[in-house]
């Protein structure tokens, strides 16, 4: 009869060479992925609210050059109501590439200015993210939940400058396409 050992060998386990990235994240931004009118209403803090319509398509890269996974955004106005006449920071119509790089989104320019910016996200549940950006002098907080078998967006914006609310945003989207084939660099 062979003795009896009172300790267990230790299971080999091979170490991972890299981190686990959270798949539900990449899912829930799949899920935006496609062509998408946005109906937006701009509230600023000298009670002036403005309107403007606009397209934004959301497009996959099939190998992400940095992060997780890469998308390119182009936005461009349906109908402007004057304001961009009104509004002359914001861009009329752009693109940027965009990378998912944990529970970071790394942008190659921002909304508001041309520099890179960097947005820290939260999951609220399958249906919502929140993002947090700063960049220059604003604070911005973005909450986007996908309706109604994500055929339609709500988006709310706040947008603090040095401390103080002076926008704030809701957009209406609703998908006109689904997404195409992805990108290739």
């Amino acid at each position: 009869m062979e003795p009896v050992s009172l300790f267990r060998a230790k299971p080999t386990v091979e170490p991972q060479q890299r981190l686990q990235f959270d798949t539900s994240l990449r899912r829930w931004f799949n899920r935006n992925l496609g062509l998408w009118r946005s109906r937006r209403q701009y509230f600023f803090a000298d009670d002036q609210a403005l309107r403007v319509d606009m397209f934004l398509r959301m497009e996959a890269f099939s190998e992400p050059v940095e992060g997780e996974a890469a998308y390119r955004f182009t936005w461009w106005p349906e109908k402007e109501y004057d304001f961009f006449e009104k509004n002359p920071r914001y861009v009329r119509e752009g693109t940027l590439e965009a990378y998912l790089c944990g529970h970071q989104l790394r942008r190659s320019r921002g909304y508001l200015c041309g520099s890179p910016t960097k947005s820290q996200i939260r999951q609220v549940d399958e249906h919502e993210l929140v993002f947090e950006s700063h960049y220059l002098e604003w604070d911005i907080l973005e909450h986007i939940r996908l309706v109604d078998m994500d055929r339609y967006r709500a988006r709310s914006i706040y947008s603090w400058c040095n401390g103080e609310l002076v926008l704030a945003e809701v957009h209406h989207e609703e998908r006109l396409e689904s997404s195409g084939q992805p990108l290739t660099s």
